[in-house]
């Protein structure tokens, strides 16, 4: 399936509840996304409204891309740095494909979609984010091309006695 790519698109409350719908679907399917199943979407709201603020303020951008029907199937969010000496690279969060596409070739899309978001910016020359360690999902993002260049042992914890890696992944851009 080929998604269709869009960088703020205006903020609607249909955009709203299918975004809070697919972060819910993607925790509850076990997706690193700030969460640890089971969650509602009363659970993932709090978390959404502080992206739309920063969206809203355009500290953040956000790369949405909806299936042959319409509906939002994928998103990353891009935060800007306030701090002066920061201001070369943005920040990449919330990386979601539903998990009805995952294996299909749409993370790759989505991870091209946010190459070339952040390739629009002025004056940005990499993308950084972070990822749980004991997914895999480091993988993935290296045969993206980012590279990692931090490891943080044990600084997520997901249960009691599960506490995993947190990794810093590059993309020069």
């Amino acid at each position: 399936m080929t998604l269709t790519f869009t960088v703020d698109p205006p903020q609607t409350p249909e955009l709203r509840d299918q975004i809070i719908g697919l972060w819910t679907d993607v925790s509850n399917a076990g997706g690193a996304v700030g969460f640890v199943p089971p969650v509602t979407a009363e659970d993932v709201r709090p978390d959404y409204l502080k992206h739309l603020v920063a969206l809203e303020s355009r500290r953040m951008h956000l790369v949405a891309g909806r299936d042959e029907d319409g509906r939002v199937a994928a998103t990353a969010f891009l935060g800007r740095n306030t701090h002066r000496l920061q201001r070369h690279w943005v920040w990449a969060y919330t990386v979601m494909v539903h998990p009805r596409l995952q294996g299909q070739g749409c993370g790759r899309e989505l991870m091209g979609a946010v190459e070339r978001a952040g390739r629009s910016f002025d004056g940005i020359e990499a993308i950084r984010l972070t990822c749980r360690g004991g997914t895999g999902v480091d993988r993935f993002y290296a045969s993206c091309g980012y590279q990692e260049v931090g490891r943080v042992p044990g600084m997520i914890r997901v249960g009691p006695g599960d506490d995993r890696d947190d990794i810093t992944m590059l993309l020069p851009l």
